[in-house]
């Protein structure tokens, strides 16, 4: 999980766990990070965290919000990159890269690799060899009737199991419906995708065991879905969804 660390001249204040999708920061009680400073706006920037990425947005601050010592209005958050909102300053730390688990940066790469149609099936084959040699030694029972005939369902029925697990997070695009690129269509082969136009509406979707998700991440206007536009929270796509963002129409389909 990753954290942010607050600090004032040095002093750190708090740890704050990311541990919500969305995270607000400003001068409000009503903020998750309250900093009780001039220099912040009531509702300065949020920090939205779908699985190990987290995106760092300027609320429209008076006074900015710098990363690295550069202003920016959205940014995708790097392990040890420094927020500064006013005098104070935030610390992005990824706890898993200091664990010595999979790095932030790879993790994506591994998604795709493991997520991809031609990994799943690679250990297929091992397992089907493996099937019949349980059935073997079940000949003298059924020797006179037919030896071959057992072990053949059992097959099957075992690799019909496989590809249902498989099938659980098929492969899927998005196929636009209006437009200049209208009838193209763009697979989500990455474990996420960012979608729209920066400063006017942003949203990611992404690819999780349970299948495929979309978070509103950048805009005052929520993406529509089906007709209704959603809200903070991600939600899931099903075959055939229409999503409309940033004056685009476009249709989310299961590829068979």
């Amino acid at each position: 999980m990753a954290k942010l660390i607050l600090s004032l001249e040095g002093s750190v204040i708090r740890e704050i766990p990311l541990d919500k999708e969305r995270i607000t920061i400003g001068r409000r009680p009503q903020n998750d990070i309250q900093i009780e400073n001039l220099a912040v706006s009531g509702e300065h920037a949020c920090v939205v965290t779908i699985l190990n990425d987290s995106f760092l947005e300027d609320l429209g601050s008076t006074n900015g919000t710098l990363v690295n010592g550069n202003p920016i209005k959205k940014h995708i958050l790097q392990n040890n990159d420094v927020v500064e909102i006013g005098k104070y300053k935030m610390k992005y730390v990824v706890e898993a890269a200091a664990a010595g688990q999979v790095p932030q940066d790879d993790f994506e790469r591994t998604m795709v690799m493991k997520s991809s149609p031609g990994k799943p099936l690679a250990p297929k084959p091992a397992v089907a060899p493996t099937s019949p040699p349980t059935v073997a030694p079940r000949p003298p029972a059924a020797a006179v009737s037919a030896p071959t005939s057992p072990p053949r369902p059992a097959a099957p029925a075992a690799a019909a199991q496989k590809p249902a697990a498989a099938e659980a997070q098929p492969l899927a695009a998005l196929q636009l419906l209006t437009g200049p690129n209208a009838g193209k269509e763009i697979e989500l082969v990455k474990n996420l995708t960012t979608l729209g136009k920066p400063g006017v509406q942003v949203a990611v979707i992404t690819r999780r065991p349970q299948g495929y998700f979309i978070t509103h991440v950048e805009g005052a206007i929520f993406p529509v879905l089906n007709g209704k536009a959603i809200d903070a929270q991600a939600r899931q796509l099903n075959d055939h969804d229409v999503i409309e963002l940033a004056g685009v129409k476009m249709e989310f389909f299961l590829k068979r």
